[in-house]
């Protein structure tokens, strides 16, 4: 049975030779919520590009709810998952909110009434519906991060994939796109090189290095893996503590999984 996102042996390398992605295998169940840490360089955003197609695996495949990643399957695959770019800039260009989140059903086909419900439904999701007349560059950072993800969540995706969504947000706009994010009714993959906002947000986590998941587990059981974290460059705030961290207690994660890349380290939840 198919997971809401199933990648086997993707490989991936730029024309200069240099291998990005050296055979990841992962699987994520429908409502997961799963968070990718790793070093720069690791080849996070490489991975983050093959899952709506805008790069092709070379090697391996890439299916979301059951549908593969392919030329001939885009439409469908674009409607599915749902990118949220590191800047949101990226993704508003229109004159107002409303524009801008209505641009994508509307190249879907629709209007009137229908349209105006997608974009009221996306806007109130991310507490933005009183901002729809606004011109977006008027806004504040954390403002148009969330109408970038109320542009992708009016496409009403299975997937949302979120690359570094805390990047430059005040403490105030962190904590707001967290409550969001908890509050949606997805399957969600968390690009990050925030820690605790991996902790706070994904039950589970995966270490990608060197193009390969070395460690996949309970992101509380990863986190306080000092010496798993020194090995792959990453670091918590100074005085951060995993075990007094108030962890939301979701379902549980399993971690073995079928095909899972040899030779990585799989954390056992206790």
């Amino acid at each position: 049975m198919s997971g809401a996102l199933d990648i086997e042996g993707l490989r991936f390398a730029y024309p200069d030779g240099r291998a990005a992605l050296a055979g990841i295998d992962l699987h994520l169940a429908a409502g997961e919520r799963v968070a990718v840490l790793g070093p720069n360089g690791a080849g996070k955003t490489t991975l983050v590009l093959h899952l709506n197609g805008i790069l092709e695996a070379q090697a391996g495949t890439v299916t979301v709810g059951g549908v593969a990643v392919t030329k001939a399957n885009l439409a469908v695959i674009r409607q599915r998952v749902a990118l949220v770019f590191q800047d949101p800039d990226d993704q508003l260009f229109m004159p107002t909110v409303r524009d801008d989140v209505a641009f994508g059903p509307a190249n879907a086909g629709l209007r009137g009434p229908e349209l105006d419900a997608r974009v009221g439904a996306a806007l109130a999701g991310v507490d933005m519906a009183d901002h729809v007349d606004r011109a977006p560059h008027h806004l504040s950072f954390g403002q148009r991060r969330r109408v970038a993800v109320a542009t992708v969540l009016a496409m009403e995706p299975e997937l949302l994939v979120l690359d570094e969504p805390t990047s430059n947000l005040d403490p105030a706009a962190r904590r707001e796109l967290a409550t969001i994010l908890e509050g949606l009714d997805l399957t969600i993959l968390v690009v990050t090189h925030d820690l605790p906002y991996a902790l706070e947000l994904c039950d589970r986590s995966v270490i990608l290095d060197d193009g390969r998941i070395v460690a996949d587990g309970p992101t509380h059981e990863i986190l306080g893996d000092a010496e798993l974290l020194a090995r792959h460059r990453l670091e918590l705030p100074r005085g951060f503590q995993v075990h007094t961290h108030p962890h939301r207690h979701g379902p549980t994660v399993h971690t073995h999984h079928h095909g899972h890349e040899a030779g990585a380290e799989t954390v056992h939840e206790h």
